[in-house]
């Protein structure tokens, strides 16, 4: 690491802390030819691979406006959307893998989506896997309203049962 002050090439690391996030590390360090201190922060890098090949790196707030459209006239707020995309970059971060092609993005997003807010998730779903008739919607409806059925099953054999005497 070149000192920002005289361009020496080394650096002694001071202290170091990992952000509030846990996603970077801030380093503080001292050139030992000036005595100059300064800090560093350190991130992995995550790249998006797109359909065209281009390579550029991961962003949330691509993640927050390509779902915004689907959220349109619903009850999701900017924090809810940004609670999504950290969700959707820490899923992808947890592959270890340093390069996503972007339909991986896409099959992050649909998940926490369904959680958000069903109606999100069925405008996103019907552009993002190009559904091309209503059977299509009819299927994922019918998928939606199973898991319904078996969340509610679950529910009725945690509760406890009504003492009959």
């Amino acid at each position: 690491m070149h000192c920002p002050f005289c361009r020496h090439g080394d650096s002694r690391v001071i202290d170091s802390r990992t952000s509030d996030d846990g996603l970077s590390i801030r380093r503080r360090r001292q050139c030992p030819e000036c005595g100059g201190r300064f800090s560093t922060i350190e991130t992995s890098s995550l790249n998006v691979i797109k359909r065209s090949g281009a390579v550029e790196p991961f962003s949330r707030d691509k993640v927050i406006s390509g779902v915004r459209k689907a959220c349109q006239g619903r009850p999701v707020t900017d924090a809810d959307l940004a609670i999504l995309a950290q969700r959707v970059e820490e899923a992808v971060r947890q592959t270890g893998l340093s390069q996503l092609d972007a339909n991986e993005i896409g099959l992050a997003i649909l998940g926490p989506l369904r959680d958000l807010d069903e109606v999100a998730y069925l405008r996103f779903a019907s552009v993002y896997q190009a559904f091309e008739s209503l059977e299509d919607f009819e299927s994922s409806i019918a998928e939606l309203r199973a898991d319904h059925a078996r969340a509610a099953v679950a529910d009725d054999a945690d509760a406890p049962a009504a003492d009959t005497e």
